[in-house]
């Protein structure tokens, strides 16, 4: 599993290093899967790199199982609070539509003082 994981991955940071050298026309992880898939399939004619893609194919079976469980916490929660929703569901939208936006506002200026501090290398 590992090894399975490991591949994952460092398809996705080559997806990344590619999208960013190409100047993000097209999100990372869908870059490095397609290159996966390309290597996947690859790997089927090749004796040699056949168990690299049954590791794969093995950790994303496992992780795809398991996904719903990641999902249960937040649902428990959801139904055994409906009472509190009901009840503070105005607040509650508004405090995570202020509060997202708030976070949005404070990345943004970050980032302007990080660009700042560090030269942006550009005139503009």
């Amino acid at each position: 599993m590992v090894v399975g994981i490991t591949l994952l991955l460092v398809f996705q940071l080559a997806g990344e290093i590619l999208s960013y050298s190409l100047g993000r026309v097209v999100p990372g992880p869908v870059i490095g899967m397609a290159m996966i898939a390309v290597a996947l399939v690859l790997a089927r004619r090749s004796p040699r790199l056949e168990q690299f893609g049954k590791s794969a194919v093995a950790t994303s079976t496992a992780l795809l199982t398991n996904m719903g469980v990641l999902f249960v916490p937040a649902g428990v929660g959801i139904v055994q609070h409906l009472d509190l929703i009901r009840d503070r569901g105005i607040a509650l939208s508004l405090t995570i539509v202020v509060s997202t936006v708030l976070t949005l506002v404070v990345t943004v200026w970050t980032f302007l003082v990080a660009k700042r501090m560090l030269g942006s290398g550009h005139d503009e």
